[in-house]
């Protein structure tokens, strides 16, 4: 006869330990302080100052003036070798400078053509002193050019010098009569018109045009 088995004791189901990972989770990992922000380096208290004497090296190599550029940039490497990012672009700027400073400095413009161009354009820039100073080289090599004495009109009325103009008004118009004509309309000559001498000259009859007279010729050797 069979024995009859007995029931077999139900078995507790341990609970799963902490460090069981459940299926299609990650362990968590341990939670930790939460770190402070870290705050940006804090500059020298020379920086500011490099980086004054630096932009103002900069602005003199703009102005193309490269001894001053040169002198302050080459103070920065002096002063403040520290500033390491800083020297790097002040070596840059230095090569640009012994660069430029090697260079054939041009010494202007030097024939008649040259000097009444360098004149038109800088009556057209506003900067009439320097287109006088190019026509009276002109007008000293070849008293009768016209077109200097006509440009010089223009620029001393642009500086509200009436008497100076219009004495080289009439200088051009008696040189070359088809600068009266010129006058009439010529916007630039505008700050005159309310003066009587100069609607004189414009009323004037037509003059004999005058011989001009060839500069000298300058030796070549």
């Amino acid at each position: 006869m069979a024995k009859q088995r007995r029931p077999s004791k139900s078995v507790k189901a341990k609970p799963a330990s902490s460090s069981v990972v459940q299926a299609g989770r990650r362990p968590l990992r341990p939670q930790t302080p939460a770190q402070a922000p870290q705050e940006p380096p804090q500059r020298r208290s020379t920086y500011v100052e490099a980086v004054a004497v630096y932009e103002r090296g900069l602005d003199a190599l703009q102005r193309h003036d490269y001894a001053s550029a040169t002198s302050l940039l080459e103070s920065v490497l002096l002063q403040f070798p520290e500033e390491k990012e800083l020297l790097e672009r002040v070596r840059l700027y230095l090569n640009v400078c012994q660069r430029q400073a090697s260079r054939p400095q041009t010494s202007g413009p030097q024939t008649i053509e040259e000097r009444l161009f360098a004149s038109t354009l800088a009556i057209n820039g506003g900067r009439y002193d320097e287109a006088i100073s190019h026509l009276h080289l002109v007008r000293d090599e070849d008293p009768d050019n016209d077109h200097a004495l006509y440009m010089l009109a223009v620029a001393h009325a642009q500086r509200g010098e009436h008497a100076e103009a219009i004495a080289h008004l009439e200088r051009a118009i008696a040189v070359n009569p088809e600068n009266r004509g010129l006058a009439r309309n010529d916007p630039d000559l505008e700050p005159l018109r309310g003066d009587d001498t100069f609607r004189a000259a414009l009323e004037a009859p037509p003059s004999p045009r005058i011989e001009r007279r060839r500069p000298p010729r300058t030796r070549t050797r």
